[in-house]
């Protein structure tokens, strides 16, 4: 039997902190969130980072350098193990593909990323990825694109062929009927 997954953020020890929620609310908003939820978990994600870059204080520089370029392939702008420590949960939002789709101006705002994203209209490459908290690396970040104006130009081909399906027809009864 598999294990059973566990949460992998944690809720705030102080539940009515009017400070923390007006921050909340600010990320919420300008990062076009469904939830809290989504800021607690990334919260989580950049101290389990944080926790890594603490325990490779002590340990060889190449391992340093390892779990560096780690972090830059993810996104990250760092150069050391000390830069690490001072990652926050915007800049881990900030490397959502809701909101690299937004910054990439393929939409208009960071809602509508979330809604192109969910409805299958965004892909990375040839693949396309239905998840806004997705985390693009550096190497997908320019392969984002979006996906409805090929599906635009489709119907457009389908329409212009029926015409011409259409103009056929009429032509091919027009010449039936002046061989009669």
């Amino acid at each position: 039997m598999p294990k059973r997954s566990r949460k992998k953020y944690s809720r705030p020890r102080k539940p009515y902190d009017k400070t923390r929620i007006d921050e909340e609310n600010k990320l919420r908003e300008a990062y076009g969130l469904k939830n809290k939820r989504e800021i607690w978990k990334a919260d989580a994600a950049i101290t389990r980072v944080r926790n890594l870059a603490k325990e490779l204080i002590t340990k060889s520089v190449d391992e340093k350098e390892l779990f560096i370029k780690r972090l830059q392939k993810r996104g990250f702008d760092v150069k050391s193990i000390a830069e690490s420590l001072a990652l926050d949960k915007e800049d881990y939002l900030k490397r959502r593909l809701q909101t690299i789709t937004y910054k990439k101006g393929l939409t208009t705002t960071p809602k509508q990323a979330r809604q192109m994203i969910v409805h299958k209209h965004i892909s990375i490459g040839d693949q396309i990825v239905n998840i806004p908290s997705y985390q693009v690396s550096l190497d997908e970040e320019h392969l984002v694109k979006l996906n409805i104006v090929l599906k635009i130009k489709e119907q457009k081909k389908s329409k212009e062929e029926k015409i011409k399906e259409e103009i056929l027809e009429e032509e091919n009864l027009n010449n039936q009927i002046m061989e009669i």
